[in-house]
């Protein structure tokens, strides 16, 4: 009666095959989920500038709720592809081909944050008719956009699994070749760069709404509280 036995090579370790395959796994899964975060930190900053400058020039002008949405939408989804169209035409795609691209990749994600982002603006109460000088209004963009971003991750490390989404327009990325002409002077602002900025102009935006509360209710010489402004 024989049996039959695994041959194995010398020196090696059991299991080392399997070992590397759960290395090579989780490099993937690290892979996977970096550009995942990646892709919905720079759809959510597109966002945000559009949201942000939709708010602000509806309160401005007085529009209603409903078109104030609608403009910020709007915007949101202009910034957004804008955003992402800048580098795939600085990588030598023309315009048309690049918002194709762009198109493609981006519509999803910045669908789900829009929807997410305005549902949860909605639902706090006093966040679309506080003023713009009104810490109300920062905290709860600050918490619309974070909804957004946790509702948009998994979307994006789906279609990014599939080769869908933002895998589109990563072969555009880096390119080699030498740039020339008007593609010289189109920024090239990375996610951080650009996360970075938004993170900053929001802070500022609270803190200077902290601020003018805080001086709106100082007594004045005569002990009583200064009316508000906002």
């Amino acid at each position: 009666m024989t049996r039959n036995h695994e041959q194995t090579v010398p020196g090696a370790h059991p299991g080392a095959d399997h070992t590397h395959h759960e290395d090579h796994d989780h490099h993937e899964m690290a892979g996977l989920n970096g550009m995942a975060l990646s892709a919905t930190l720079h759809c959510l900053t597109g966002c945000a500038i559009g949201e942000i400058a939709g708010l602000m020039i509806g309160t401005a002008i007085g529009l209603s709720t409903g078109w104030t949405i609608a403009l910020a939408v709007s915007l949101a989804f202009l910034f957004g592809y804008t955003l992402s169209t800048f580098p795939l035409v600085k990588a030598g795609l023309s315009v048309g081909a690049a918002l194709a691209v762009v198109f493609a990749a981006d519509t999803l994600s910045i669908a789900v944050m829009e929807v997410v982002d305005n549902l949860v603006m909605a639902s706090i109460p006093g966040a679309m008719e506080a003023g713009l000088v009104n810490w109300v209004f920062w905290v709860s963009m600050m918490i619309a956009l974070t909804a957004a971003f946790f509702a948009a991750y998994p979307v994006n490390r789906y279609l990014l699994s599939r080769g869908k989404g933002h895998a589109l327009t990563h072969a555009y990325h880096g390119g080699t070749g030498e740039v020339t002409g008007g593609r010289r002077f189109i920024p090239s602002l990375s996610t951080a760069t650009l996360v970075a900025v938004i993170v900053a102009f929001m802070v500022g935006g609270l803190v200077v709404s902290i601020a003018d509360e805080l001086g709106a209710e100082e007594p004045d010489q005569n002990g009583h509280a200064l009316v508000a402004r906002l």
